[in-house]
């Protein structure tokens, strides 16, 4: 029993230990003083009951230092606490203080809780950033279209880093300047001939203004001549135009067949009405006969002239080469 209570003691003595070494970090506090940092041991104390590891603390706070950056741990622990990364917000500082490139404390936390990397920013403002954009196709007044391709050198504005657009705005502006260009140019070849004319005047429009960077040239990489728009154009509209007379010719073909139709239906309606005409003819001179309106001799006289008619039309068909007309038919005699 008595050797079971000293093992017991001796394991709850070093769990104390390490406990008491957790909250009471004399390695950490003894390098923070041989660095440089006077930070006390209630401080180290202090952050880890407030859930701040020390060691990030002090290290951070230790590369300021010796960086010659004013910085102290209840900023350090602020930014922390609210989500941020110290380390990339210190090396940030370093790094503009090493470029001479002015970003305050407060606007490098602003931009490391926006959600991007101030680090990133100096580093971009040293040494821009090359855009390839993909490529754009604009049409010349001429109806030749040429498809471009332009490289983008930005630089980031720290001032505007926070809130400012991202590169896809930049890209999406570039190629509405890039098509602008083209558009008002007369000809193609006016492009193809003086292609910085549309880096100058995409340049000159301004497009960094609300963004994150700052346009420092645009370049244009490749001009090639794509398909001819306006013959295409022509083309579709003279097929169109074709398609538009053939439909009207179509229908005034109908509408000729049709009256053809219409009229060769009347014909056939006065031929209709002509023989039934004709078979009265022979009943009205029967009539005449009995009555005595129409005499034996005018009968005669009649038959005589019908010959003759037809004789005169068998002539004239035969001189002409056609068919002589039938005779017209003798009404019957009166029984």
């Amino acid at each position: 029993m008595f050797s079971l209570g000293v093992v017991a003691i001796a394991v709850v003595a070093i769990i104390l230990f390490f406990v008491f070494l957790y909250y009471f970090p004399f390695g950490l506090w003894v390098r923070a003083q041989a660095a440089g940092v006077h930070l006390g041991i209630f401080s180290l104390v202090r952050m880890r009951l407030m859930g701040v590891p020390p060691s990030v603390i002090v290290d951070a706070l230790v590369m300021a230092r010796k960086a010659g950056l004013n910085v102290t741990d209840t900023q350090l622990q602020s930014q922390y606490l609210s989500g941020g990364h110290v380390d990339n917000v210190t090396l940030a500082l370093i790094a503009a203080q090493r470029a001479q490139i002015p970003l305050p404390w407060e606007r490098a936390c602003a931009v490391d809780l926006a959600g991007r990397n101030p680090q990133e920013a100096v580093q971009m403002s040293v040494n821009p950033k090359v855009i390839e954009t993909p490529i754009f196709q604009g049409v010349a007044k001429d109806g030749i279209q040429l498809n471009v391709k332009a490289r983008v050198t930005v630089r980031a504005a720290i001032d505007r880093y926070v809130g400012g657009a991202g590169e896809a705005t930049v890209i999406a502006r570039v190629g509405e300047g890039v098509v602008a260009a083209i558009g008002s140019s007369d000809t193609y070849k006016e492009v193809l001939e003086n292609p910085d004319h549309i880096s100058k005047t995409v340049l000159a429009k301004g497009l960094d203004a609300g963004t994150a960077f700052e346009i420092v040239s645009i370049d244009i990489a490749d001009v090639d001549v794509g398909r001819n728009v306006g013959a295409d154009l022509q083309t579709a509209q003279a097929e169109a135009d074709r398609r538009v007379a053939q439909a009207k010719a179509a229908e005034r073909q109908y509408a000729a067949l049709a009256q053809e139709q219409e009229m060769k239906a009347q014909t056939q309606a006065m031929r209709a009405k002509v023989v039934e005409a004709e078979a009265l003819v022979p009943a009205a001179m029967a009539e005449a006969f009995r009555v005595g309106h129409l005499g034996v001799m005018d009968y005669y006289r009649m038959q005589n002239v019908l010959s003759d008619t037809g004789m005169r039309s068998s002539i004239s068909q035969q001189a002409g080469g056609g068919q002589a007309p039938p005779t017209p038919s003798s009404p019957p005699s009166q029984s």
